[in-house]
């Protein structure tokens, strides 16, 4: 992933300015001076004792979590990019090195079944948390299905692109069933690369997936999050009438910024076309987006955009940081504070949303959503709402 390299250089960087600091700027004293220098602490400054005192030990680098969430308000680093700047990483989005029996067994199952994951795929900084359990201890993996090669080139995302990428493998719905049926999931995202190349877009093939999936499991959850299929609003049907039970499609960003971060043939408008008839054709499921900040949007671009959201009957939202996959593609205008986040949540669930999902490292897929929207779709099986 980007964010462990970099925050795995930062813990290097942090352990020699400590290292520094005790042993001048040479660094050339042996082993026994070392320690005299920690005995005589007393020589040391003030300035030097704090930093010893409340600086990273070694668990610290091993996990690459080298933040101090108490410090994130007081931090001093541009949050806002100038001309020919590029911004550094704010202590709140750094994340640890992914780990643990979950993660390895959901990584050996993809690949031993020739399944790709948008969690790999687009670089996502949640992946050691949802695919080794995190706080509901349910973990989480978003199947990627028709390959790992897009049609389509926006300028945020890091998947692979081309023309005319391989042909689809029709074992895939079969293979995508299978593999959830081992790990055990009450609740499944499915997501896709652009297939421009292909009449419907791909629908037929995320339809036959959430059947095999449904036929496994009757009462496995399915969330679909669908490109747009060129507006085709009969390739929405299909999904949305496959038995899903969230459908999801991402407007991204705001209006006024999408012909600079999306690829041109996809918009705004035609984003709520897809959203609005998927809940036109089957008014039970649940629909979905999602919103990148830190692109250089505006608050009242944002709050505009979240109310035209609403309006289109879009029940839930989730906003998120936008991180920079590679030097290739868009740089960070702004690292938008927690507290922020918190304040777009707010306005999410004043405006009628029933689910806001606002933070730093939320993502469209995030876990922490989809536990919360694992209870929504069975309060409205049961009428509840």
């Amino acid at each position: 992933m980007s964010l462990l390299p970099r925050g795995r250089c930062r813990g290097a960087a942090a352990a020699t300015a400590a290292r520094r600091l005790l042993l001048g700027p040479q660094g050339r004293v042996s082993g026994s001076h070392v320690c005299n220098q920690y005995r005589a602490s007393g020589s040391l400054s003030e300035e030097k004792k704090e930093f010893l005192q409340n600086g990273p030990d070694l668990q610290d680098f091993v996990s690459g979590d080298l933040s101090d969430k108490s410090a994130w308000a007081e931090y001093k680093g541009n949050l806002k990019r100038q001309k020919g700047e590029r911004l550094r990483l704010p202590p709140w989005l750094k994340t640890k090195i992914p780990m643990g029996k979950n993660y390895n067994k959901l990584k050996n199952t993809l690949r031993s079944l020739n399944l790709h994951t948008v969690c790999e795929e687009a670089r996502c900084p949640n992946i050691g948390e949802c695919w080794g359990g995190g706080e509901y201890a349910t973990a989480t993996a978003t199947i990627m299905l028709m390959g790992d090669t897009c049609t389509r080139g926006c300028r945020f995302c890091s998947v692979k692109t081309a023309k005319n990428p391989p042909p689809l493998d029709p074992e895939e719905p079969y293979n995508t069933a299978k593999a959830i049926a081992e790990w055990g999931l009450d609740y499944v995202v499915l997501t896709s690369v652009d297939r421009d190349d292909m009449p419907d877009g791909g629908a037929e093939h995320f339809a036959k997936t959430v059947s095999h999936l449904k036929e496994r499991n009757s009462k496995i959850l399915v969330e679909c999050l669908t490109p747009d299929f060129r507006g085709d609003l009969k390739a929405v049907e299909k999904v949305a009438l496959s038995g899903l039970d969230v459908y999801a499609h991402n407007v991204e960003t705001v209006p006024q910024l999408q012909r600079k971060v999306r690829d041109p043939r996809a918009n705004f408008e035609q984003s709520i076309r897809v959203l609005k008839h998927a809940k036109e054709v089957q008014p039970g499921i649940i629909s979905k987006t999602s919103i990148m900040l830190g692109l250089g949007e505006t608050d009242e671009q944002v709050y505009s955009t979240m109310k035209l959201l609403r309006e289109a009957d879009v029940d839930c939202l989730t906003l998120g940081q936008y991180m920079q996959p590679t030097k290739r593609h868009l740089k960070v205008e702004e690292y938008i504070t927690p507290e922020k986040f918190k304040y777009w949540e707010k306005v999410g669930n004043d405006l009628g949303f029933h689910y806001t999902a606002s933070g730093p490292l939320v993502r469209s897929s995030y876990k922490a959503g989809e536990f919360f929207l694992k209870n929504l779709v069975e309060k409205r099986k049961t009428k509840a709402i």
